[in-house]
């Protein structure tokens, strides 16, 4: 797996709801949207940022889990 030079850091995105979307948006001057994925209620997806990924975004209902905590995005 390709890492950014930090750690390969790992987070943790767990559906709460169907249709909860994971955005992966690009590095550089222009941040763009790169990668799309649509999760199920109870489907979990392990992401890691990358060179090519600088952010993550998260629509829908969710648990997002990191080394620095836990995210309900219902909170």
């Amino acid at each position: 797996m390709e890492g950014n030079g930090n750690n390969n850091d790992f987070f943790i995105i767990k559906a709460k709801d169907n249709g909860v979307h994971v955005i992966g948006l690009t590095r550089g001057q222009d941040t763009r949207f790169h990668h799309t994925e649509k999760l199920d209620k109870g489907e979990v997806m392990i992401a890691q940022f990358t060179e090519h990924t600088s952010a993550v975004k998260v629509r829908g209902k969710a648990i997002i889990m990191t080394k620095f905590g836990t995210v309900d995005t219902e909170e």
